[in-house]
């Protein structure tokens, strides 16, 4: 699932910004340590306009959120630098990362959805009394 927003050239917007969510999946499950930060996945990318900046989401598994935020906008210079290396673009966005709630809150909301269907007509409300007549 990819988020991405653009009202300049539609089609190469997206496809540069699902190459650089490629590549810095790639790069940051290869090149960082994230033992502290927990298992990282990339959700999507938001690219500006004028592709010089980038909107980096991601979901984690395993450790609070604001510790890989921490270490991903730690290492977004490098990030940067190796993104430079394999994309063969003028310019390479400057990134900026994010946590993913709306993966969070969907997930929520299917916990409670499901929990209603599970309760569903035995969850000790009464049924409407059938007409008798």
């Amino acid at each position: 699932m990819s988020r991405h927003k653009s009202k300049a050239i539609p089609g190469r917007n997206l496809r540069l910004a699902d190459q650089i969510q490629k590549d810095l999946a790639g790069i940051i499950q290869r090149e960082i340590d994230t033992t502290r930060a927990g298992l990282i996945t990339l959700s999507g990318v938001e690219l500006s306009t004028d592709y010089a900046h980038a909107k980096v989401y991601f979901t984690v598994l395993g450790a609070e959120p604001e510790a890989a935020t921490t270490l991903l906008n730690e290492k977004a210079g490098w990030l940067h630098s190796q993104l430079y290396k394999l994309l063969h673009i003028h310019t390479v966005p400057t990134l900026r990362f994010f946590h993913d709630e709306q993966i969070a809150r969907g997930i929520e909301m299917s916990i409670l959805i499901d929990r209603a269907n599970r309760s569903g007509p035995h969850s000790g409300v009464p049924d409407e009394p059938e007409d008798q007549s």
